[in-house]
């Protein structure tokens, strides 16, 4: 049949990811490092993928494609859901156990001294990976959130202290991680009390992700809830300062 469904210009696609997480359907995948239409018939031709490419790289054309399947994407969709809510593993794997990390309290004086001598960690909760923190832990109660790229603590040289004091840390890569982080945090957001939530992110376009994915979160959640977005330069400075 002959219907609309989108077309994506392999020279324009810098590969960040960001229409294959917003495509609900599952018809967009990165392959070789751009961005591809896996399957005509999970494409709904609505488009949700177009105003999120940062290069314009996507458009609509008519042309003979199989007709939408709306089961096949269902199921998809649950797949998704089904990520977002994962089931605790039978091994036990003490990498999926959730708990609160407690700091004790120091004098002030005391703190210069430490930071003077040694950095403390400022990491309250573990685990940090996004797609591994259960949704209900107890420690979202009442949460300043940060979610980070991966990479900034590397870039960053004082992330602890300047990022994560007092913080729930939550870390990923939107380009190497399967999946979409939109999901998750949507369900995080909406089911606790979250006070305010910090975005890290580098300068590269395929860290993006992580901001489109909050804010997509941040919508769907409809909830007031403060934030921002702090970028930091492959060289380790704040750019948005």
């Amino acid at each position: 049949m002959i219907r609309q469904i989108i077309e994506i210009d392999k020279e324009k696609c810098n590969g960040c990811g960001l229409c294959a997480e917003a495509c609900h359907e599952g018809a967009i995948g990165i392959i070789d490092g751009k961005a591809a239409l896996l399957r005509d018939d999970y494409c709904d031709g609505l488009g949700n993928c177009l105003p999120v490419c940062p290069t314009g790289a996507i458009s609509f054309v008519e042309r003979e494609a199989a007709e939408f399947n709306e089961e096949a994407t269902k199921a998809t969709q649950q797949e998704h859901h089904e990520k977002s809510h994962p089931a605790p593993l039978a091994c036990g794997c003490p990498g999926t156990q959730s708990k609160s990390i407690p700091h004790q309290a120091h004098p002030a004086a005391v703190q210069t001294i430490q930071a003077a001598a040694l950095p403390v960690s400022q990491l309250n909760q573990w685990p940090v990976q996004i797609k591994l923190a259960p949704v209900n832990a107890p420690y979202f109660k009442n949460a300043h959130l940060l979610i980070a790229a991966d990479c900034t603590a590397y870039a960053y040289a004082n992330f602890h202290s300047e990022f994560m004091t007092n913080k729930i840390t939550l870390i990923g890569c939107p380009k190497l991680d399967a999946g979409d982080y939109a999901e998750k945090l949507t369900v995080i957001l909406s089911e606790n009390t979250i006070k305010s939530v910090t975005v890290v992110r580098m300068e590269v376009p395929c860290c993006g992700g992580i901001t489109n994915a909050v804010i997509t979160a941040l919508k769907q959640s409809q909830k007031m809830i403060p934030w921002q977005v702090i970028t930091l330069s492959t060289d380790g400075q704040i750019l948005n300062d």
